[in-house]
């Protein structure tokens, strides 16, 4: 998939010096060593030698000292006279992880306590031509907020706070630090708590006047106009007259401007007559224009000051409107209703600092070639870094964007408080030209797990307080998740909407409700399958109007595991193995749902691959049950995308990119036209098709029960019509009908539609469950297609091979994976190198590949 050019953002004629080239050390220790900026300690420390790899066996357990020291980073810098002549000289660090005092030439300049903010100091005073010495100090994290916690006299609620691990016993600190939560772990995550220079840092001179934001507010929106209001930041050393002149390249719009010294707000309205307008993927053009302002000074013919920002023109809003079952809940974009397809995303990296912008590309063109058209930003993370939305916008991936809470209760004191205020405002001014924010959300699930209005819900939380703790602690979080938050996305990104937490009942409806799977408002986070060992099957039953977030567990590939496991660790219960297993109970789970649905595996390795079929099974029934209920449900977002290291999690990538099984799951389940399966429990079979187009389509329906060694027993034809951005029931008939004279563990009953002779889309139904299939060794042929140069291969069976996992020498990605081949249905597959600078390059040599389906990693060969 080809994305839309990107462009990058100017500003001039402003000066502008990298930092770069650092020492750091510990403050206890004398010997600075080398560092690498953006980064954190423990990256510093790994290049230097000093520590283990984080990530490999348990080393993560021995690296929780580092934490609890104060760290020091040291760089030098010259400045030329053009610089010092400039009227303003000022140091931007755009991320100091977290608490930091900084001093320039000995004297104190900037005192920080917020990872999430942009932190400016005025050195004009303090530096000097040449030698100039800045030096920062950060604080222990720990150190810095445990006497918060003794302040406050009792732990706020922090489940994923791993403080044992840390060494902290029960004390859990990171509810007070604006700093992103999974550093103190999570259940797919491990614990390291980093310090260090994570953004760029930089030296900044100018005079006169700088433009400091522009923002394209987009006030009215259609296929006729866009009514635009370009809202300008400048600031000046003087009173001055000039020209605000903005262009998007074919037009242009000016306003005379009067400034006064300091900081001026300025707005230019303009129209563009018959836009171009942006969608998301698979609904239309991905189109992106950049809009340049420059101020001219009264008399001048140059520019001043200058900015430029790239963004889609779209009207997007979510639609929650009262109707007989409810309240709806979905997003319409440019007045069409999109029924949002994806997943939640979590940092891509323990140290982020360590995610290149290929590692960015990648993730989001594996969305975007598995059908995506959202992301959850999930709210245990960072605002994402820049990459991360330009690649969104380009692709046409919505984004859901959270504010940096999750999973706890936070302070309310007022220095808290205001900190928070800042970093959103400054949050929200950072994205808001981005065409893919669909909605800010105040947190992750901190609202359905206090559940103040039901005082037997909820995650248990109320019970550890008293009456007067509960109320200051509901009061503080009304203040910052119905107050703070909501004032920063109005004011700053008018015309967004904002949703104070996630999941949670419609805001229009009764005020005491709480989000619980069965809510006919709001959005849902569905976890009876898995955390309560629920079936598969009540998929198909716990289905709300929007659902953003359920999943399931597996393991990454052997070749993944490896990277971080000897062989001698490979065994479930192993100790490496459990530390690589955040959720508790998580592998235990794995095998107790194998047991219940698959086949016993042969060995560990090849309990690594059933997982992963296992998995992708179940965000099959979960995916496809989602979208038969379209327009009733409208959002399906698994969890999760993408992992922060090599870990057993809900991913459907593993740490290193790599496909699991689940994630070609989605790619058919999320796919544009979709047919699905249906059991009711009255025994009757239904199919459905599913379409995201606005047209109707038309097909032939072909059913055709096969027994496993390919003979075609009974076949059934119809002409369909499909209803456009909706889900149709094309066929209902007795499950008994199909299967009369025949064994349930030895029959598939194939769908297709077919359009122009050719099948759009294919389904299988079985009749029984996977450790029921009368499974038999199977001859796979792998033939290569000529023409292709080794790209393209044909994979044919002699009896029914059940989830073909396909495996290449080269590093990259087949077409498709974990399918189920038919004898005398052989199946076409292409494949694509990953390449530096994208995420899959064109049609490449596999080298050699091989083929193995599910019946070669069973533990009984001879079912």
């Amino acid at each position: 998939m080809k994305p839309a050019q990107s462009h990058g953002q100017e500003q001039a004629p402003i000066t502008g010096i990298p930092l770069t080239r650092w020492i750091f050390k510990a403050s206890t220790e004398e010997q600075w060593l080398p560092a690498v900026v953006p980064g954190c300690v423990h990256t510093d420390l790994h290049r230097n030698g000093q520590i283990k790899p984080p990530f490999e066996k348990t080393n993560e357990h021995d690296l929780q000292w580092i934490d609890k020291l104060d760290w020091e980073y040291q760089t030098t810098f010259d400045l030329t006279e053009d610089v010092l002549s400039k009227g303003r000289i000022e140091v931007v660090f755009e991320g100091l992880d977290t608490y930091a005092d900084v001093t320039l030439n000995g004297q104190p300049i900037l005192s920080t306590d917020n990872m999430f903010r942009i932190w400016r100091a005025d050195i004009r005073k303090h530096v000097q031509a040449s030698g100039n010495e800045l030096h920062i100090r950060f604080r222990s994290p720990i150190k810095e907020d445990l006497p918060k916690l003794q302040k406050l006299g009792y732990n706020l609620p922090a489940s994923n706070d791993q403080s044992e691990l840390g060494g902290l016993g029960e004390d859990k600190v990171s509810v007070f630090a604006r700093k992103a939560p999974y550093h103190y772990g999570w259940d797919w995550g491990p614990r390291f708590v980093t310090s260090g220079i994570w953004r760029d840092a930089y030296i900044m001179a100018w005079s006169d006047v700088r433009m400091n934001d522009l923002f394209v507010r987009q006030q009215q929106v259609t296929a006729e106009e866009a009514v635009l209001s370009f809202e300008l930041e400048l600031e000046s050393e003087l009173a001055a007259e000039g020209l605000v002149q903005v262009t998007n390249g074919m037009e242009q719009w000016t306003a005379n401007v009067s400034l006064k010294p300091g900081i001026n707000n300025v707005a230019v309205p303009a129209v563009i007559s018959r836009p171009k307008l942006w969608w998301s993927l698979g609904q239309g053009e991905q189109h992106l224009y950049t809009f340049s302002a420059a101020y001219i000074p009264a008399g001048s013919e140059q520019a001043a000051a200058s900015k430029s920002v790239r963004t889609g023109l779209r009207s997007i809003r979510l639609v929650r409107e009262k109707d007989e079952a409810g309240a709806t809940f979905h997003f319409e974009l440019n007045g069409v209703p999109i029924f949002a397809k994806g997943a939640n995303h979590i940092p891509n990296d323990s140290f982020v600092t360590e995610v290149t912008k290929e590692r960015y590309r990648h993730e989001i063109a594996s969305a975007a070639e598995s059908g995506m058209n959202m992301l959850r930003v999930w709210g245990g993370g960072i605002y994402e870094q820049s990459a991360f939305y330009e690649l969104c916008d380009e692709y046409g991936i919505l984004v859901w964007q959270d504010f940096m809470f999750a999973c706890s209760m936070y302070p309310w004191d007022e220095a808290f408080l205001e900190n928070v205020k800042r970093e959103a405002e400054q949050n929200v001014k950072r994205l808001r030209n981005y065409a893919s924010i669909a909605l800010w959300c105040g947190n992750n699930e901190i609202d359905s797990a206090w559940q103040q209005y039901d005082e037997e819900g909820g995650w248990g939380w109320k019970k550890g307080y008293t009456a007067e703790q509960r109320e200051a602690i509901w009061a503080g979080y009304e203040r910052l998740f119905h107050e703070i938050l909501a004032e920063a996305v109005a004011s700053h990104h008018p015309g967004m909407d904002y949703w104070p937490s996630s999941p949670m009942i419609d805001l229009t409806g009764d005020i005491g409700q709480h989000a619980h799977p069965l809510s006919t408002e709001g959005d849902i986070h569905y976890w009876g399958v898995w955390h309560a060992v629920e079936p598969f099957d009540n998929y198909n039953k716990k289905v709300g109007r929007f659902m953003s977030e359920y999943g399931f567990q597996s393991f990454p590939e052997y070749d993944s595991v490896r990277t971080f496991a000897d062989e001698s660790d490979m065994e479930l219960e192993s100790k490496v193995m459990l530390a690589h297993q955040k959720n508790g109970n998580g592998n235990r789970l794995i095998k107790e749902y194998m047991d219940m649905y698959f086949s016993e595996p042969k060995d560990f390795a090849s309990f690594l691959y059933m997982s992963q079929v296992q998995q992708g099974e179940a965000m099959k029934m979960a995916i496809e049950a989602h979208r038969r209920r379209m327009p009733y449900c409208m959002g399906s977002l698994y969890w999760q995308m993408n992992d922060c290291w090599p870990v057993a999690s809900w991913a459907g990538m593993d740490y290193y990119g790599k496909w699991k099984a689940m994630q070609y799951f989605a790619k058919k389940s999320f796919a544009e036209l979709l047919l699905s399966f249906e059991r009711t429990d009255d025994g009757e079979l239904r199919v459905y098709a599913v379409t995201d187009r606005p047209q109707a389509q038309e097909g032939l329906l072909r059913l055709g029960l096969h027994a496993f060694n390919g003979e075609l027993l009974r076949k059934k034809e119809t002409a369909v019509k499909v209803e456009g951005g909706r889900s149709t029931l094309v066929y209902a008939g007795k499950e008994q009908a199909w299967l009369a004279g025949c064994e349930a563990g030895n029959v598939v009953l194939v769908a297709e539609l077919a359009q122009e002779g050719a099948a759009a889309c294919r389904s299988e139904y079985y009749f029984a469950p996977p450790k029921n299939l009368l499974l038999a060794p199977s001859s796979l042929k792998i033939t290569e297609v000529p023409g292709s140069d080794g790209s393209r291969f044909l994979i044919a069976a002699d009896t029914l091979a059940k989830a073909v996992w396909l495996q290449a020498e080269e590093e990259g990605r087949f077409s498709d994976n974990f399918f189920d081949v038919i004898p005398g249905q052989p199946v076409e597959v292409e494949f694509r190198r990953r390449e530096e600078g994208q995420a899959f390059g064109q049609p490449a040599s596999a080298g050699m590949v091989t083929a193995r389906s599910m019946i070669d990693f069973l533990a009984d060969q001879a079912k």
